[in-house]
């Protein structure tokens, strides 16, 4: 399974302005992918450390309020 035909991520943010300058205040991510089912276990403890191991997260982290969320989909 490919990752690029098994996931679709829809990402939205808040802007504010702080000081005359816009800022992004808020990200909030939605994923929905694709899996086996006998992944399920594995793809719920995958999430439950995306924080911990997302690059971009840990860039962003303490800045910008970034919350996610995932639809998994059993095939």
């Amino acid at each position: 399974m490919k990752s690029a035909e098994n996931l679709v991520a829809a990402v939205e943010g808040d802007i504010a302005e702080k000081g005359g300058v816009l800022i992004i205040t808020h990200i909030r991510l939605k994923y929905q992918f694709k899996i086996p089912t006998h992944m399920k276990e594995k793809a719920q403890r995958a999430l439950a450390l995306y924080s911990d191991l997302c690059p971009a997260y840990q860039s962003i982290k303490g800045c910008i309020e970034c919350t996610w969320e995932a639809m998994i989909i059993e095939e």
